[in-house]
């Protein structure tokens, strides 16, 4: 069928529709729609057979669907209906959700069904949960309501309980720092965490607080702060404290949208002195605390794990990931896994820290400096095996990251965009060697000239990954480990290691990893040097969430690398 997907942004849940409709053979258009003719303009262009509309803000006009089959995707169970499904959900810590595949009518959220589907809520932030339980759902609901669709089926008129729930508000969100739990204090965090974030007045500003994990080793007065650690401020709460790892500081009518930074940044000249607080080293059962980078061994096998918010990974983060690598690599073990958790892997250079810098061009360059740093040691890794385990997306810089290894695992719901274009970049972290010689010159031409993003699936058909772990986002981090002492156990694994390690010094005395880098880092120093440049325009229509001056190549889509939203 020819599929017209009409969205308000080309957003986690968007791109996961589109390919997997691709991947079943289907025809799959895209329309960024801001509004209801523009949902007209696109369907009277395109003449679909069905449009979906994954994440439309926008109603669609009554014109269009009486004349064409039109489903709705809404982040709730049959009966749900509202615009704030999924953060009253998370707000109100129900166990279970659901997903509604609906046909567009006259009343919002009120057509006939035509599939859904149903998962539990872990304790996530409501970004996590929409690109991967919720994502599976939908995924799952939409690739049945278009087999219904074309078998001639009708759907089935909504019965039961109606649960109409109003926008939850900005003053809804606003936590009671002296009254609050730490449990209610993680879901008002949780269910606001990427967007709109939780209003708050905190060292004589307003801000929007981002992101939300519990800390049950400190104490202090409700609402003061504790400690930093990592970028994060712990923050007391009437019976423990939580960490939050980002900010984003409320300006006023007229005035550009702030940046969302690391909570210590965005505080910068305004923080009193506070300790900063290491992580715990090692696993620490029953313990409840927050950290961005991890390290632990079972055996043979090291698994250094890092969760960075929005995928986003900035000079500082790029450099002690680098150190946690160092003292990973040191360790005596055969297989080392770089990643292994849920969610995003990464999505390259840190565009909010790059445009609230001083100096941008400069930032830019110490990112990307510091990222290839974090890559070029994953690619000299010549002792043992190295893993890279994608639970979530990745883009950009941070696909480069992972192809860096010598085996790539990622999640069947994983989506990855292995290009730079959409944010006017050349590229780097060495893609000129990694990328070729995974896919090939022709398909990595064509992967970074059309910048379209790519499943599990086709990832694994085309050779950019070389296994699909097919596994819940909750069972993933152990099921790698799973398969990494599986790997490590086999007899072959030494005459491997030493097989690697010869081609890699083979390579370097033809074409060392140094000209690649040399090469690729004298492009982009152009581009990070010219203020002219469509880098510049789009990185700050990405962070501050406006229309791009200029028009992204090869239609919709957020730009690559940077801190990435739902």
């Amino acid at each position: 069928m020819r599929i017209l997907l009409v969205a308000s942004s080309f957003n986690s849940l968007t791109q996961r529709v589109l390919v997997e409709l691709r991947d079943r053979g289907h025809v799959v258009p895209v329309e960024v729609t801001p509004d209801g003719a523009a949902v007209r303009e696109a369907v009277a262009r395109h003449a679909p057979d069905l449009v979906v509309a994954p994440m439309l803000k926008a109603v669609v006009p009554r014109d269009v669907w009486t004349a064409h089959r039109c489903l709705i995707v809404h982040p709730g169970p049959v009966g749900d209906r509202g615009p704030s499904s999924l953060d009253h959900a998370i707000h109100d810590g129900v166990e279970e959700w659901g997903v509604t595949v609906l046909q567009a009518d006259e009343e919002m959220d009120a057509g006939d069904v035509w599939a859904s589907a149903a998962f539990r809520v872990p304790e996530v932030g409501k970004s996590d949960l929409y690109r991967n339980e919720l994502s599976d759902a939908a995924v799952a609901a939409v690739l049945r309501a278009v087999e219904r669709v074309a078998a001639g089926a009708a759907p089935r008129p909504q019965t039961g309980e109606v649960r109409a729930r109003p926008a939850l508000r900005q003053e809804e969100r606003r936590i009671s720092w002296d009254e609050d739990t730490t449990g209610t204090v993680l879901r008002t965090l949780r269910a606001a965490d990427s967007q709109p974030g939780v209003p708050d007045r905190l060292l004589g500003a307003e801000w929007f607080l981002h992101g939300g994990h519990a800390e049950d080793g400190l104490r202090g007065r409700p609402g003061a702060l504790l400690a930093t650690r990592a970028g994060a401020v712990c923050r007391a709460t009437v019976d423990g404290a939580v960490w939050i790892p980002e900010l984003r500081a409320r300006t006023g009518p007229g005035r550009p949208r702030a940046c969302k930074l690391p909570a210590t940044l965005a505080l910068a000249g305004r923080l009193p002195e506070l300790p900063e607080l290491p992580a715990p080293v090692g696993p620490a059962p029953g313990r409840r605390t927050w950290t961005d980078i991890s390290y632990r061994e079972q055996g043979p096998v090291g698994v250094l794990s890092f969760a960075f918010p929005g995928g986003a990974m900035s000079t500082d983060q790029c450099r002690r990931l680098l150190d946690a690598y160092e003292t990973a690599r040191g360790r005596p073990t055969s297989v080392l896994v770089l990643g292994g958790q849920r969610d995003f892997f990464s999505n390259g250079i840190h565009l909010n820290v790059i445009e609230a810098a001083t100096d941008p061009a400069a930032e830019s360059w110490a990112n990307i400096n510091a990222m290839n740093d974090l890559v070029e040691a994953v690619l000299t890794t010549t002792d043992r095996l190295v893993v890279s385990a994608i639970g979530g997306n990745a883009a950009a810089g941070g696909v480069m990251l992972a192809l860096a290894a010598d085996e790539v695992w990622c999640r069947s719901g994983s989506v990855l965009n292995p290009h730079y274009r959409r944010m006017g970049l050349y590229g780097s972290e060495y893609w000129t060697r990694t990328l070729p010689g995974k896919v090939g010159e022709a398909l990595a031409a064509r992967l970074t000239e059309e910048a379209a993003p790519v499943s599990a699936a086709a990832s694994l058909d085309m050779g950019l990954v070389d296994r699909v772990v097919d596994c819940g986002p909750g069972e993933f981090a152990a099921e790698v480990t799973r398969l990494a002492l599986r790997l490590a156990s086999r007899g072959g694994l030494q005459p491997r290691i030493a097989a690697k390690k010869a081609e890699h010094e083979r390579r370097e005395s033809v074409a060392p990893l140094a000209a690649h880098r040399e090469r690729e880092l004298s492009r982009m120093r152009t581009i990070f040097d010219d203020p002219a440049a469509s880098y510049h325009a789009r990185r700050r229509a990405f962070v501050r969430k406006e229309a791009p001056r200029a028009p992204l190549p090869n239609g919709p889509g957020a730009g690559a690398g940077g801190s990435a939203d739902c």
